[in-house]
């Protein structure tokens, strides 16, 4: 990347666009009777939206945990589960609870009706459907779904650098490890830290600080693979989430993003700012909880700062080659 002024040319990290984004949003539609889901589908074509169909709880469960469907229309009355134990199972996984479940049935008993948005659902709707209400209740359920989506997303992006915050880095520790353990999967963790950052705040002032942590942070993002997730963590402080990776790999990728950083030029009234990172680097087999392996790899990244910074550490071992790499 080619020197620039920073200087009246601050830099604004791209925020998601989840309108833009969500072009057609997917709904599920878990019913036992062919003729109810013929209409529901019927009653919503010409609708910018994916059907999905299940025959019955069981099936409807495994659909959603696969496809995350963005709403559910549920039938109440299913021979295998009742709508009502399929919303609890719903709304009790971790990755489907906030998906808005609309109920679907031929009584408008008003305890039926109670005892489902107490569960947790977002709307009843009574059989046989009225084509323009099932459509307007659908479309007000998207809305609100994708409203909800963007405030997500934006809760969890740290707004100075782009990157995923810490609320969002533990998330998806928290995903990688339950993979680890249920697959038996590789993972690392690295963690990262600018050097010297205080004296350069003090001699350069926090708006130059704040644009060595974007151009940190950019570094970092552009080294990373496509199923790596790099982070803020906090200050001056990046971490990455490297899945299906051992020590040997994230000492690479650690290294990559090193000299990335290395090689950052900044003109601040006519002096140039050169900032590194020292990183730490921890295997998961290391390691028997997330937290664990946070501590393994902050303690690596403690010997790179006290072995001189700019330079990469491992909680273990690494081969001989990978060593051989970096120099």
């Amino acid at each position: 990347m080619s020197d620039r002024s920073l200087l009246g040319q601050r830099w604004t990290p791209p925020i998601p666009n989840l309108y833009a984004m969500a072009t057609h949003m997917k709904v599920l539609i878990i019913d036992d009777s062919p003729d109810a889901m013929m209409i529901a589908k019927a009653r919503l074509a010409g609708e910018d939206i994916e059907i999905l169909c299940a025959d019955g709880g069981r099936s409807g469960l495994a659909i959603a945990e696969q496809e995350k469907p963005d709403a559910i229309l549920l039938d109440l009355d299913m021979p295998d589960m009742s709508g009502f134990d399929v919303c609890r199972a719903l709304k009790s996984h971790l990755e489907l609870n906030m998906i808005p479940i609309v109920f679907l049935s031929g009584s408008g008993s008003p305890e039926d009706k109670i005892k489902g948005l107490n569960l947790g659902a977002v709307d009843y709707v009574t059989k046989p459907f009225d084509a323009f209400e099932l459509k307007a209740r659908v479309r007000a359920v998207l809305r609100t779904k994708r409203l909800q989506d963007l405030l997500v997303e934006q809760a969890r992006i740290d707004p100075l650098t782009g990157l995923p915050n810490r609320r969002a880095f533990t998330e998806k520790l928290g995903q990688e490890w339950a993979r680890v353990n249920r697959h038996q999967m590789a993972m690392s963790l690295i963690m990262a830290d600018i050097d010297t950052f205080k004296a350069l705040n003090d001699t350069y002032g926090h708006q130059v600080g704040d644009e060595v942590l974007q151009e940190v942070a950019a570094r970092i993002r552009q080294s990373c693979r496509v199923n790596d997730m790099s982070a803020r963590y906090g200050g001056e402080e990046f971490v990455i989430v490297a899945p299906d990776t051992v020590a040997v790999g994230a000492f690479r990728l650690a290294e990559r993003c090193r000299r990335a950083v290395e090689g950052i030029r900044l003109k601040v009234d006519g002096s140039t700012v050169c900032p590194t990172a020292s990183f730490g680097v921890a295997d998961a087999d290391q390691a028997d909880s997330p937290e664990a392996l946070i501590r393994l790899a902050d303690d690596a990244l403690y010997r790179a700062k006290a072995a001189g910074r700019n330079r990469v550490e491992c909680s273990g071992p690494v081969p001989h080659e990978a060593h051989a790499e970096a120099l």
